[in-house]
């Protein structure tokens, strides 16, 4: 039995790896898929208008000849037939005219009098015609355009050849298709009669908005594929790198333990949650108002471990209260003493999650806490994280009402990045927003972002609401923010985030 026991264990520590390195290369591969699909969609959208576009040019000049040439319906052949011919020698596309008297071709600008019995019904609209040739060129297709007014009528041909060269010139690697009716012709200037072709690859079909014709684009079988081992090798290449670098990661997390709540309880319980404090100013003055307060995991044998790697485990295992709760009680331990020599009150910013609003053991922590510090020397404001949508509750709400008794401030952390901002704003009584970093970062290089940005300033104006700037890395992003008086500056321009004794030294000499 424990060989069993051991062999099972070392097939989970070969198959997370393995898996953590497929599922990036396995999900980017689909990624890439939809969007060779997306693309070749909307290349044979444009290869189709234009398409269109080009037979209508055409078309306008040939009908133009049958508008020229309606008017003389109904005269002697020997009369107008140099006037048909003229239209064939100046129209670049107009194989051959005709003139039409009751249903009959009467003159025609190749055979002079002629005789021969149409149906306008033939026609789309009574207009348009495509047929496999006349006795002249039965192997060539026509495009026939008709005008009518009563008894009288007008013809002019267009060559399939012209045609065919349009589908061939504008399709290149896209399969085009023009369709008249029942008939159809292909880039090869073959005339087909019944269902169109099957395009497997991102079909388009389009109507002619102007005249009774329709064209219809696509590719065939295996074109997506083709076109990623065309287009994307370079992102292969990425996404296997991708995949080493995942199940590495998963490899690790693997050998560091093969539980991660067991490892971080242990962790807990050795005390290796430490806080790391950075530095918050005003944006008017630069001088130092306060903190943030962020949960750091100095590990005995990988050192720093990244928040990213391990506060999603907390959050879903529900160590994160125990976990905040220590950081709560160790940020107090350290400034605490400090607390009387603050000339103003001091803000202390700790972020919170949804499994913190579930009871009001937090309403306990926060009494703690600032019983720890002299009376009015601090603002303790508490930051909503959104990795988890706090449910807007009854037992939420009376947290939220005992917080604020207590003084206790409630931030938004990362606003306008989560779903839930908007929901926060209207659902609890908040008094801050963090203008999330990926905005600061993109002041004077997006114009978009800086929109948004504006907005969240303007909203934050309107609601009475105080403001702090995360990320500020650069002098143009500092001015900015306080041209616009966002109160509060929090970044890598003026300070890190670093342990409580380096800080408490910092502080001690400012």
């Amino acid at each position: 039995m424990p060989l069993k026991i051991k062999r099972r264990k070392r097939s989970i520590r070969i198959a997370v790896p393995l898996l953590s390195g497929l599922l990036p290369v396995l999900l980017g591969f689909a990624i890439l898929y939809m969007q060779a699909e997306r693309t070749l969609k909307q290349s044979t959208q444009d290869t189709a208008e234009e398409a269109i576009r080009q037979f209508e040019l055409i078309l306008d000049n040939t009908s133009q000849a049958a508008r020229e040439l309606l008017p003389l319906a109904g005269q002697s052949c020997l009369d107008v037939n140099l006037a048909l011919r003229e239209q064939v020698t100046r129209r670049p596309f107009v194989r051959s005219t005709n003139l039409v008297w009751d249903d009959t071709i009467y003159c025609s600008s190749l055979f002079g009098n002629y005789h021969e019995k149409i149906s306008s019904g033939d026609y789309r609209a009574g207009r348009l015609l495509l047929m496999k040739g006349n006795p002249v060129t039965p192997d060539s297709a026509l495009l026939v355009y008709r005008l009518g007014d009563g008894k009288r009528g007008a013809m002019s041909t267009l060559d399939g050849y012209h045609l065919s060269n349009v589908l061939r010139m504008i399709g290149r690697a896209t399969l085009l298709v023009l369709q008249v009716g029942n008939n159809w012709l292909n880039a090869d200037g073959q005339f087909h009669t019944g269902a169109l072709p099957d395009f497997p690859v991102a079909q388009n079909m389009l109507k002619s908005s102007r005249y009774e014709f329709s064209v219809e684009a696509g590719f065939a079988q295996g074109e997506t594929w083709r076109y990623m081992t065309s287009e994307y090798p370079p992102l292969f290449s990425l996404l296997i790198f991708f995949g080493v670098i995942a199940g590495s990661i998963g490899y690790f997390l693997q050998k560091r333990s093969t539980s991660p709540t067991h490892e971080m309880q242990r962790a807990l319980e050795a005390g290796e949650f430490i806080p790391y404090f950075q530095p918050v100013v005003q944006s008017e003055s630069k001088k130092l108002s306060g903190v943030e307060v962020l949960m750091r995991w100095r590990h005995p044998k990988e050192g720093l471990v990244s928040p990213e790697l391990f506060i999603p485990f907390a959050e879903h295992s529900g160590l994160i209260v125990p976990m905040t709760r220590s950081l709560i009680q160790q940020t107090a331990a350290l400034l605490g003493p400090l607390s009387p020599s603050f000339t103003e009150p001091f803000h202390i910013g700790i972020n919170i999650t949804a499994n913190h609003c579930q009871n009001l053991e937090l309403v306990k922590d926060c009494r703690e806490f600032l019983n720890a510090f002299a009376p009015g020397s601090i603002h303790l404001v508490l930051e909503l994280t959104e990795r988890e949508l706090i449910e807007p509750a009854a037992i939420t709400h009376q947290l939220f009402e005992q917080l604020h008794e207590l003084g206790v401030m409630i931030a938004i952390d990362d606003f306008g990045t989560g779903h839930s901002s908007l929901g926060y704003l209207r659902q609890f009584n908040v008094d801050f927003l963090k203008i999330d970093q990926s905005f600061v970062a993109m002041i004077g290089i997006d114009t978009l972002s800086g929109h948004i940005l504006d907005s969240i300033i303007e909203l934050a104006r309107k609601l009475d609401l105080a403001m702090v700037a995360e990320g500020v890395e650069t002098q143009e992003q500092s001015d900015y923010l306080t041209a616009h008086n966002v109160n509060f500056q929090q970044g890598y321009l003026f300070g890190r985030p670093v342990p409580g004794a380096e800080f408490i030294s910092a502080l001690s000499d400012h």
